[in-house]
């Protein structure tokens, strides 16, 4: 199934570089696939994901391992937020 995987901020650098500048890809993923299964393959740092939704809905991070999405789904992940 399809499904778009959005990285914003210093996430980005995780994509393919041609999906940088959008900052998004389209992904095509099992049924089953979990939110950690699908973003393992990025390499994204553990402590890096902090902000999770799916379709503008926050995923709590224990949730992330046994939430799966659905056909068109849009998943979004946000780094911690630094600065004063």
């Amino acid at each position: 199934m399809k499904i778009t995987f959005k990285l914003f901020a210093t996430l980005t650098d995780y994509l393919p570089v041609p999906a940088r500048r959008g900052n998004l890809i389209e992904l095509d993923v099992a049924p089953d696939a979990s939110i950690s299964q699908i973003i393992e393959p990025f390499g994204l740092p553990p402590k890096l994901v902090h902000l999770v939704l799916v379709n503008g809905r926050y995923i709590e991070p224990e949730k992330r391992l046994t939430t799966t999405l659905a056909e068109g789904d849009v998943l979004a992940i946000w780094p911690p937020i630094a600065g004063g």
